[in-house]
């Protein structure tokens, strides 16, 4: 008889291991599969959001990976709310663990949380906007995208650049970009035997030449910035659009030479004339350009015998008295009688 309540139970317990492993195999196949599901519907739907958007010509471009990122992280915090019900997680249990376990990662992630908060005050305050060329924590590029962690730049270069939003929020942020005109700055030095007003005129002329240059807001200008050690520094100063900053930086730059070559406005440089006197030393002359002070050092040449070298011009006042003294001890030498 005790057997057979043995057996009993032994089969009763069989028979619930048997239903409760079913039950976990059917849940943690149910959990996998939405698991999957929710991770493809998440990529698909930001996918689909940011194509839609983008087809949008009057949506900023600087929220559509903002926006696109926020549902992907939506439908994947609601796939594992729906993966922990699969195994008898009650939802109010779920929002408690989640909110202790929301404080224990916040203080354990306080950079990343900056970063994101750092996000969100570049979208609302908008310093620059995707396309714009800007500067910011040490780095230059034009902005590609604004994520809720990091901001992508890409360089001259064509190299792609991760910042931390964060740091980009703490630093202070140039945006080259943001106004429509931007002023083009040169320099040019000419000659001091040159003519400055004669000089100026050139360059202006020049510069009103290209029709890319603005009257507005200033008309273009050609000042003396300065006085150097060997030139007559101007400065040239026009306003030009900001997407033709570049081309017409490069273009005027080239434009100088030739202007002030054709006019016959000497460019200074440095050069160096090497003299030879006939006093016995070599004198090199430095000098910056041909209006600049010189600069003399000395080099002695190799004592000459004084018979076989004849008197100069250019002899020094020692050497002329010298002569003058043996000349005076000379005895006049008479013929015998």
């Amino acid at each position: 008889m005790e057997t057979l309540t043995d057996a009993n139970q032994l089969s009763a317990l069989a028979s619930e291991l048997i239903q409760q492993g079913t039950a976990f195999g059917i849940s943690l196949i149910s959990a996998i599969i939405i698991l999957i599901a929710g991770y493809i519907v998440a990529g698909w739907a930001s996918r689909a959001l940011e194509s839609r958007l983008r087809e949008a010509k009057k949506f900023d471009a600087t929220l559509i990976p903002v926006l696109g990122q926020a549902l992907r992280y939506t439908i994947l915090a609601f796939t594992a709310v729906l993966v922990l019900a699969q195994f008898g997680v009650q939802t109010a249990s779920l929002i408690a663990v989640i909110g202790a376990a929301g404080l224990a990662i916040g203080l354990a992630l306080q950079g990343t949380l900056q970063n994101v908060a750092a996000g969100l005050m570049l979208l609302i305050l908008r310093p620059f906007q995707v396309g714009d060329w800007i500067d910011a924590a040490g780095k230059s590029g034009a902005c590609e995208e604004i994520g809720l962690f990091m901001t992508k730049l890409k360089d001259f270069e064509g190299m792609f650049i991760a910042v931390p939003n964060s740091k980009i929020w703490a630093d202070t942020i140039v945006n080259y970009s943001r106004n429509p005109h931007r002023r083009l700055v040169l320099d040019a030095g000419i000659s001091y035997d040159d003519d400055i007003d004669r000089a100026s005129e050139v360059l202006r002329e020049m510069v009103n030449a290209d029709e890319r240059i603005l009257q507005e807001p200033d008309p273009p200008q050609v000042l003396v910035s300065s006085y150097g050690d060997s030139s007559v520094n101007l400065q040239i100063r026009a306003w030009t659009r900001n997407d033709e900053f570049w081309p017409v930086h490069f273009d005027m730059t080239r434009a100088i030479k030739y202007a002030l070559d054709e006019a016959r406005i000497t460019i200074p440089y440095p050069h160096r004339h090497v003299i030879i006197s006939a006093d016995g030393e070599d004198r090199i002359q430095l000098a910056e350009s041909a209006s600049a002070a010189p600069k003399r050092t000395t080099r002695k040449a190799p004592a000459k015998s004084t018979e076989s070298a004849p008197p100069t011009k250019t002899a020094s006042a020692d050497s002329a008295s010298a002569a003058k003294g043996s000349a005076s001890r000379r005895k006049p030498t008479g013929k015998s009688g």
